[in-house]
This record gives C-alpha cells, sequence and structure tokens, in this order.
C-alpha cells in the first residue's frame, strides 16, 4: 500500500488548517480569520483502499515574539524534517514579501518532495498567481505547483492524489478507522480556544490557553471542567463579559461543537485563571503541551 507522513507547512493565516479538514474530510484543526491559530502539530488521518495519508498541519511559521512562538517555529521545522512530502501553502490573494521570504530562509523543504499549494486564488488575478509561481520557481524549482480554495475544497481532492503519487510504498501506521491520532481532551481543548478566538478580539484571544482538568465519559453524557489561562488580571473581565455572558457564550458554543464531533451530550464548566507573562514561561508551556518535544 501507499503510505506515509505529509506535512502542511506555510505562513499563519493562509489556510492550512481548513486545508487539512478538507484533506481528510473531517473537522479537527480549529478554524479561524484570526493568524497564529494553529500551536500544536495536528495529525489527521485519510484512508482509503491501499492508501494511509498521514497529514501534520503546523503552526503558522512567523517572525516570533514570545517563546510560545519559538517553540510553534520548531514544531514546523523539525515537521519539515521528518515527513515524505512537504506541502507548502500560500496565501495567493497577497504579494510576495518579508514573511514569504521568511518561511523560505528558515525551513528545509529542499530535501523532500515538495508541492506549493496556491490557496485563495479566487481571491486574485491570474498575473497575480503567475507571479508568485515564477517567485518560488525559481527558488525551488524542483516544487509541484497546486491552485486551490480550500474553503470550497477547489482541487483538494487533486491535491490529495499528487501526494498519493509522491507517497512511497509503506504499511498502515494508524487503525483505518481512525482520522486523528489526539484524545478527546485535547478537542475539546482546541474547540474552547476556537470558540474563543471568535468571540475575542484583539491581543486578548492570543493570550489564552485552554488546561482540561476534568474528563469523565459517562457513557452517554461526558462531565468536563476546564480552565482559560490569561495572562492579565484585565483580561478576566474581557473572557468574563458583563454579568458572565461572554463565558457562558463560550461555554454554550463549545459543548454544542462537542457534542456535534463525539457524538455525546457534555457538561462543561469553564474557569478563568490568571498566569502572567505565560507565553513566556518554559514550565508553563511544558504543561501546556506546547514545549517542542526535539528542543
Amino acid at each position: 500500500m501507499k503510505s506515509g507522513f505529509v506535512s502542511i507547512l506555510g505562513r499563519p493565516n493562509v489556510g492550512k488548517s481548513t486545508l487539512l479538514n478538507g484533506l481528510i474530510n473531517h473537522k479537527i484543526s480549529i478554524v479561524s480569520d484570526k493568524a497564529q491559530t494553529t500551536r500544536n502539530a495536528i495529525k489527521g488521518i485519510y484512508n482509503s483502499e491501499n492508501v494511509q495519508i498521514v497529514f501534520v498541519d503546523t503552526p503558522g511559521v512567523h517572525r516570533p515574539i514570545y517563546k510560545l512562538g519559538e517553540e510553534m517555529n520548531k514544531m514546523a521545522y523539525s515537521t519539515a524534517h521528518d515527513v515524505d512530502v512537504n506541502i507548502l501553502v500560500i496565501d495567493a490573494s497577497k504579494p510576495f514579501g518579508e514573511g514569504d521570504q521568511f518561511v523560505l530562509d528558515h525551513v528545509d523543504i529542499k530535501t523532500k518532495p515538495l508541492i506549493i499549494v496556491l490557496n485563495k486564488i479566487d481571491e486574485c488575478r491570474i498575473t497575480e498567481v503567475e507571479k508568485l509561481k515564477s517567485k518560488y520557481s525559481k527558488a525551488l524549482p524542483s516544487a509541484i505547483f497546486i491552485e486551490t480554495v480550500a474553503t470550497e475544497k477547489f482541487n483538494v481532492d487533486e491535491l490529495r492524489n499528487k501526494v498519493i503519487e509522491l507517497l512511497p510504498e509503506g504499511p498502515a501506521y494508524y487503525d483505518t478507522n481512525s482520522y486523528m491520532d489526539e484524545d478527546e481532551t485535547f478537542l475539546i481543548k482546541e474547540i474552547i480556544r476556537e470558540k474563543i478566538l471568535k468571540l475575542l478580539k484583539q491581543e486578548v484571544p492570543h493570550a489564552c490557553a485552554i488546561k482540561v482538568n476534568e474528563f469523565i465519559d459517562l457513557d452517554k453524557k461526558i462531565k468536563a471542567s476546564a480552565d482559560i489561562i490569561v495572562e492579565r488580571e484585565s483580561h478576566v473581565g474581557i473572557v468574563v463579559g458583563a454579568g458572565g455572558k461572554r463565558i457562558k457564550t463560550i461555554r454554550e458554543q463549545s459543548e454544542n461543537q462537542i457534542k456535534k464531533v463525539l457524538k455525546k451530550d457534555i457538561d462543561l464548566e469553564l474557569f478563568v485563571k490568571v498566569m502572567q507573562s505565560w507565553r513566556d514561561n518554559d514550565e508553563v508551556l511544558s504543561k501546556l503541551g506546547y514545549k517542542n518535544k526535539k528542543s
């Protein structure tokens, strides 16, 4: 059978997570219009007859401000080395800039088969796409180009088929009924964070992290509790909202999404806790699962 690991790399907010969800036909990676949504290297598994592809959605590569950003970059760098095929996703609606050059300078994508995905082509002109192709062709002459609109799943099947062509013969690395390698607590954590990204503005959602403290599976219902960790006392009121309305909305929307994903009712409790400057604290980053294991 054909099998292997495939990274999905690129700058923040280029559509990597949307692409992963489309490639495996399941939503496992959270999607937001805010940059740096993905914080972990998330594996999504595609299975078909004689094929298993393990796609790895990586954090967006960027110039880091906090240690959290440094760890996110390390996850992307190390993933590019450990896979059989790399996919570099580019926002085709934007001209080549310093952030794109930063990716080319810091991520080793020349040693493995490479597919460059020009995403969001519905938002740009053909001439702009051709300019990007020319620029990347000079830097990466062996790359294969595919144009997509990930939100509409346009050319996603073509991309998957091209990946299959490039994969080696190999074993099934996961159960063929699996579509992800994370447990329910990880999904709950990510769903809560997705709702926070949706409902909060500016810097506050980026300063939030989630820690699941309790997960009890009662057959037909789940009981869970989690902390929303913020960096400042002033963030507490923003997350909670007037009369507790905002945190109630976060809880209700999270419960609804978790119920859809896990196919079970859930009682979710949320608490807000302050950890000053947690994004620059190695110990806290490690406890929250953001510390790169290879660093």
